[in-house]
Order: structure tokens, then sequence, then C-alpha cells
């Protein structure tokens, strides 16, 4: 599978959709409908072969590359596994990961425009720069230094009295007329100190806007945030998306005229079709970069081009994109989605193990 659609220049125009879509581990995307979409290599399905799972081959086939990585967002594929698996750890990353937010919001005076509730709503979504693998999921016990953090919000707004009286920016003639995440003050109790050390509990980003005020408005409020999961509320969520979609496969079967070249090219999001010159000096299209595609399928379209690509999708290749909230560095997600599942898979096998005994 490390073809994908790729052909050079003085390419034999005879080649054929079944030398180069295989429905073993290709979708095929037609103009109206999709074929093959669901995998085959289960055993028994296959005439004199086992497919039955082994650990060593799952091993050899499976890879992952990183293709993107910056502070907020990393791009990489997994290859080599069934849709159920990648599924399974990109609903894991959305849902099941766990963060630290706001969970109650104590309001002792609040005379801005914005409700109490609102303004615990708008707290409770704020991304909070909290390793939650130092601290515990809060229990019916209630609230410790093990599994709560506590901030506190006390803001007043006033006049500025050093300001033009022509100037008429309300950030500028008062204190405190917006009120923002740099607000929220962290209030250690018992250890919390020293496990935290040189990383304080803060927000993720100083400049979200939670009330705008006036003068004589004030808020003073004190938060307690626990360890959750988005299972239960979104606010827990260390993802703003997680998203996977299957590699490109562009196959052309045949040169496509100098004439239509230009046309071909702009049926395809831009980088995937190159213009190439032949050895016999004409100009012809050729795949360049299939994962750039977005599988518009507008080639298909076009009758002049009809029998003379195919698009299809690479089974077992799942292009994954996540994007961080700030609470972990994007890298680490997908490896906390993995001991998530790995910890379900234990709890199943116990679960198993359990009624085996039972019923023995």
């Amino acid at each position: 599978m490390a073809d994908h659609g790729l052909l050079p220049p003085g390419f034999n125009p005879d080649t054929t959709s079944s030398a180069r879509l295989n429905p073993r581990h290709h979708v095929k995307l037609e103009a109206e409908k999709v074929l093959d979409v669901a995998a085959n290599d289960f055993p028994g399905h296959w005439p004199g072969e086992s497919n039955a799972w082994d650990i060593q081959t799952f091993k050899k086939n499976l890879k992952i590359n990183i293709s993107r990585l910056s502070s907020e967002a990393i791009e990489f594929d997994l290859i080599g596994i069934d849709a159920s698996i990648a599924n399974a750890l990109r609903r894991i990353m959305l849902a099941e990961v766990p963060t630290v937010a706001v969970e109650d919001v104590f309001v002792w005076n609040n005379t801005s425009l914005v409700h109490d509730e609102v303004l615990a709503q708008r707290l409770g979504l704020v991304p909070l720069k909290i390793d939650p693998r130092i601290i515990d999921m809060r229990t019916d016990e209630g609230a410790t230094d093990l599994n709560t953090i506590v901030f506190k919000l006390v803001v007043n707004c006033r006049r500025n009295p050093n300001v033009p009286k022509t100037e008429k920016d309300p950030c500028k003639l008062y204190h405190n007329s917006l009120v923002t995440t740099e607000s929220l003050e962290w209030e250690p109790k018992g250890d919390q100190m020293d496990m935290f050390g040189s990383a304080p509990p803060r927000a993720v980003q100083n400049d979200i806007v939670l009330v705008k005020m006036r003068p004589g408005q004030e808020i003073r409020a004190e938060m307690h945030c626990v360890k959750g999961i988005a299972k239960d509320h979104a606010k827990f969520s260390p993802v703003a998306t997680a998203s996977y979609r299957l590699l490109p496969h562009i196959v052309i079967h045949e040169p496509i005229p100098e004439p239509d070249c230009e046309k071909f090219q702009a049926c395809f999001s831009p980088g995937v079709i190159d213009i190439v010159t032949t050895p016999s000096g004409a100009k012809t299209c050729v795949v360049k970069n299939p994962r750039n595609d977005s599988v518009s399928r507008e080639v298909l379209r076009h009758p002049e081009f009809e029998g003379k690509v195919t698009l299809g999708r690479v089974r077992d290749h799942f292009i994954f994109n996540v994007e961080s909230t700030g609470i972990y560095p994007p890298q680490e997600i997908p490896l906390e989605a993995c001991d998530v599942l790995l910890a379900k898979i234990k709890n199943v096998r116990a679960s198993l193990k359990l009624r085996m005994d039972v019923m023995l």
C-alpha cells in the first residue's frame, strides 16, 4: 500500500483498475455511491486464508507517522488498524480523557449586568491549565485538597481619573471594565503549593472575557474545580476537535490530454495533481499529493474524464487531526486516550474472568 496512485511521466496507459485498486484495502468512490465500505479481513471470509488475529502481524503492520505538530494541534497517520479501533480512540479523546474544570461557583456579590447563573456557566467553560494526573476524582466524601482546586474572582470597576475628557474608550475610561480570566486567582489549599510546584493552576488563556462592568459594579466569587470527563459535561473535553479521515487514493488509468490538463487539475484540491512533461514532450497529469484531496468527486462529473480516473480511500490508513484546548500538549492527548482504552480492556477482561469463575 505504499503506492497511492503516484504515476511518473511515461506510465503505462494500459494500467487497469483491478491492478491499482484492491477491494481488500480500498474503499471505491463513484459518482453516486461508495463501494467496498466494509472490512473483509476476518476469519472465514476468504477461501484458503485464515486471517485470524495475530499480535505479531498486528505489530508489523501498525505504523504511526506524525506529519504536523504545533503547540495547539497535531496531525498524525495511524496505519494498519480497524475502523472500530480508530473510532474508539477518537471518541475517547473527545469524551473520556479526564481534565479539570470549574464545578461549583459561590457568588458572594455580583452587581454586574450578567446574572449569577450565566457568569457561573461562563466560568465553567474556561479551559484550565491544571495537570489532571496530579489530583483525584472527587467522591461523595466531599472536597479536599487532593480533589479540589480553588480559584477566587474579586474585581470592581472604577473610573480612571487620569484620562482626557475627550476619551471614549471604556478600557481607558475605567479600571476593570473588562473582566478576563487574568483576574482568576488560585488559592492553594493544604499541600497544593508543593503538589503543583512551578506549574501553578491557571487559565489556559488570560484574555478570555468573562463580563463587562461599569463604575460601581463588583464581582466577588469563589470557584471549586474538580476532575471529570466530557461524558458528564462538555466543559471537561480536552480537545476543541478530534477527527479522522481515510487517506485518499487516486488512480489515473490513461494519460490526460494536454488541452484538458488544467481542467483536470482544477477538479482536485490544490497540490493534489501536478502537470508534468512526458519524455515525448507532451504535458499530462500525475498525482502529486493525494492526502491533500478533499475527495469532492468533482472529476467524476465531467464526461471527458470518464474511465480515466478512479477515486478511493485506503481503508486502514487514518489521518487524525487533534486540536487541544491547551490543557494537554496535543501530542499527549492520543497517549492519554490509549491509556483509557487499555483500562477499559482490562476492566472487560476482569469482568469476563469473574463471570467465568462464577459459571464454573
